[in-house]
């Protein structure tokens, strides 16, 4: 399958997460051991360095959603709000197994690949592609190499000169199957958007 193929259907998929809620979440969520344990461990490590993220969120949906308290007293939160909270963490927590699992089951390569080909259209509206890329690149670089919160001390010191790099970019068109797999996808998500309209 293409790399931009992989990238369109990792990003439907994002919008199929945005929309998941009640039991079609708990049972996505309850499939996130299949993913295996590095990409769990890996996920882990993600929604601990994000675990501020999800507190506020918490916070502010709980207890910032109108609705009937959870219990009576003055700082209850609504049950609504609850709801609401935990479904937004729940979806963001899918989000980030995602992520994990796309930058580990796609070379770095076959992503700059599929990037490329995905952001060269934009070439027509004045935007430089390859730029766009290079950001991408130099993105995923500092999410690898940034210390720990404890070891702040090394981003004050003074960077290595570091040697050009070359990227050579293997490009191929979009085949049969790539057209196929988007298609499934984007009927699949437009049957389940029609079903909860329904």
């Amino acid at each position: 399958m293409h790399p931009s193929t992989r990238l369109v259907v990792w990003f439907l998929m994002l919008v199929l997460i945005q929309n998941l809620e009640g039991s079609l979440l708990a049972a996505a969520l309850l499939v996130l051991p299949l993913c295996g344990g590095p990409a769990l461990r890996r996920c882990w490590q993600l929604t601990w360095g994000a675990r501020w993220l999800f507190l506020s969120l918490f916070v502010i949906l709980a207890w910032g959603g109108a609705g009937d308290p959870a219990w009576n007293g003055a700082m209850a939160p609504s049950l609504e709000g609850l709801a609401d909270a935990l479904t937004h963490i729940g979806r963001l927590l899918l989000v980030l197994m995602a992520v994990t699992v796309l930058r580990a089951r796609m070379p770095l390569a076959d992503l700059l690949s599929g990037a490329h080909r995905l952001l060269e259209p934009l070439r027509r509206c004045g935007l430089d592609a390859d730029r766009g890329l290079v950001r991408l690149l130099l993105v995923l670089r500092y999410m690898e190499t940034m210390p720990r919160a404890r070891d702040w001390r090394l981003l004050l010191e003074v960077p290595e000169q570091a040697a050009g790099e070359m990227f050579e970019l293997a490009d191929r068109p979009l085949g049969r199957r790539d057209y196929l797999a988007i298609t499934v996808v984007v009927v699949s998500i437009l049957a389940l958007f029609y079903l909860r309209q329904g």
